[in-house]
Formats: C-alpha cells, structure tokens, sequence
C-alpha cells in the first residue's frame, strides 16, 4: 500500500510539480474540494492543513505521522492527542513575517498621522485638519512575543529610529531590539511605551495577558496593536480603556469573537482601526508553507528523522 500526502488546498501546477519530486512513489491528494480529501483523512501519513472538522477522522487513523498546520496558530489543534500518539507537528510560522510587520505599520502610521480619520473624512468630502500633530519617529515601541514576526517589526522601526524593547520568554537578545525583557516584566515595560504590540502565540499561560490594569500601565498617549490572537486581550477591559482614554487608540485585527459582531462598540470608535483578521494575508502563502517550511523538513522527514528543523512544535510548551 502507498504511503499517502493529503493536501486540502488548491495549489499551482508547478508548486505541486516541486512536491511531487520527493514523494513520487507515494499517493499525493491534492484539492480545496472536500470531495477530493474527506476519504482519504483516516489513511493519510502527512497531512498538510488543518480543519476543526479532521479532528474525528485523524483519531481513528494508525498511519498519521505528520501535520503541517496551513497557519501559525495551533490553539485550536488537539495538541494532547497529538503528544501522546507522537504525532509531529509543524507551523507556518514565518510565512506571514512580511505582510503582517507591513500591517502593523500600516495601523500605526494610520493612527498616529490620522489616515483612517482623514479616509473618513474623504467619503464625506470633509476638509479638516483632525489635529495632526503626532510623529513616528523617535518614539518608543514595545513588541511583546519578538519571533519571526516580531523581529522584522524590530527591524523594520529601526528605519523611523524607534528605541525598540523586547518581551520573549526567553529573554535572550536579538537584533534590533535595544533592550530584551522577560515575559514575567512585561509591567515594567508598558509605562515605557508609546507603541505596543502584541505578536504572542495564544496558549494557556498567554490568555487574557492584557487587562484593565495593563492599560492603566499604558501612556495615555500610547497606540495598542494586536496582531497576535483575540484572547490574549480581555476585550471589554480594551473598550474600557478606550472609552476611558487610558490609551488613545488601537489597530486590531484579531478578536475575542471573530467575526467582529456588529453590536460590539470597536466598530463605532474613531481612534480605533479594525481588520477582519487579515494582517497575514498574502499572494506569497503557499509558496513560503511548501517551499520554505515542508519541503525542507520533508528532507529530513524522509530520512526517518523525528526532529524536524524548522517550526516543529514542542508539546511543552503549546508552540
């Protein structure tokens, strides 16, 4: 029986072309259409992507080995079920280090120039000043999680001279950042802040890491981004420091609840800017996830190794 790959995504002929190469002697089912896959889930060696609904299906399989997740974030992967069956699994992390570092730009010039006013404005054919006083430079951004993406956000506020401050588990430094803190220090570091952003994985330590009290810490002068995940931030206490003006303003593209409900008050707010989830959004995906991520562990994979070099998830820790 052939060893089988299961694909739920459509890919281009010559990004399968590159696939095929290693795995020509194995079954490759490749299609977004769910009549491609659903038969295939419980007999499949690697599978590359993730759907809530899989999770039934991979439970009754004996041939599973590998996942590539399709994104970064695994918080809603059985992640137990996975260690105790020692099932391997990768992320995508590092795919999205472009477009999501050029959207945490976007919505911190946009706020602090008043772009998203001034955009407002236009549909009404509104000339108005809006107080443009703010500037970029020179200010001081605190990155909280400094991984792949975060480290290009520390690259990229080089360029507009920003004192850079790290928070990251390990507190090891990196380029870029002018001072590293620890995960545990992360109050001291907020009081020091005109921009903080927020680019941690979701798991169980990482959960409501932002309350009211983080965002009496903040300046009242300071820019709140999350790029991360929904739940890292209590969401009502981020409405309230909004509506409190403890913070003046905030760029969010990830919630609590997704979609956004429409009753919820972040929609009606001037000084705040919302993304349907989309920072990571680029026409590069799947290329950086086969090319740059699987292809290279699939190497290694091939070999019969069980350390996988690039973004294999150590259960321990939840990423």
């Amino acid at each position: 029986m052939k060893r089988k790959i299961v694909i739920p995504q459509d890919l281009k002929p010559e990004l399968l072309d590159k696939l095929s190469r290693p795995l020509k002697d194995w079954d490759i089912i490749v299609g977004k259409d769910p009549s491609i896959w659903q038969d295939h889930i419980d007999s499949a060696e690697i599978l590359i992507s993730w759907k809530n609904s899989f999770a039934e299906q991979v439970q009754k399989s004996n041939t599973l080995r590998w996942i590539q997740s399709w994104s970064a974030g695994i918080d809603n992967y059985p992640l137990d079920y996975f260690k105790k069956n020692q099932i391997l699994l990768t992320t995508a992390n590092g795919v999205h280090t472009n477009p999501i570092s050029e959207t945490v730009f976007a919505l911190m010039l946009s706020l602090t120039r008043n772009l998203h006013k001034y955009i407002r404005n236009q549909e009404k054919k509104k000339w108005f000043h809006e107080y443009n006083y703010l500037e970029l430079h020179n200010k001081t951004i605190g990155i909280v999680g400094v991984g792949a993406i975060g480290q290009e956000v520390a690259k990229i506020a080089k360029a507009f001279n920003m004192n850079v401050l790290g928070v990251r588990n390990s507190g090891k430094e990196l380029d870029y950042v002018d001072r590293m803190y620890l995960s545990s220090e992360l109050e001291e570091v907020l009081p020091l802040c005109d921009y903080v952003v927020v680019a941690t994985p979701l798991t169980p330590e990482t959960k409501h890491s932002f309350t009211r009290e983080s965002f009496k810490l903040m300046k009242e002068t300071a820019f709140f981004i999350n790029i991360g995940r929904g739940q890292l931030v209590k969401e009502d206490d981020l409405i309230w420091a909004l509506e409190n003006k403890e913070i003046l303003g905030a760029g969010l593209d990830v919630f609590e609840v997704e979609p956004l409900p429409e009753s919820n008050p972040l929609w009606e707010m001037e000084q705040v800017i919302v993304t349907p989830h989309t920072s990571g959004s680029t026409g590069y995906y799947n290329e950086r996830v086969i090319e740059e991520i699987f292809l290279p562990n699939l190497e290694i994979y091939l070999k019969g190794d069980k350390k996988l070099p690039i973004n294999q998830v150590d259960f321990s820790l939840g990423y």
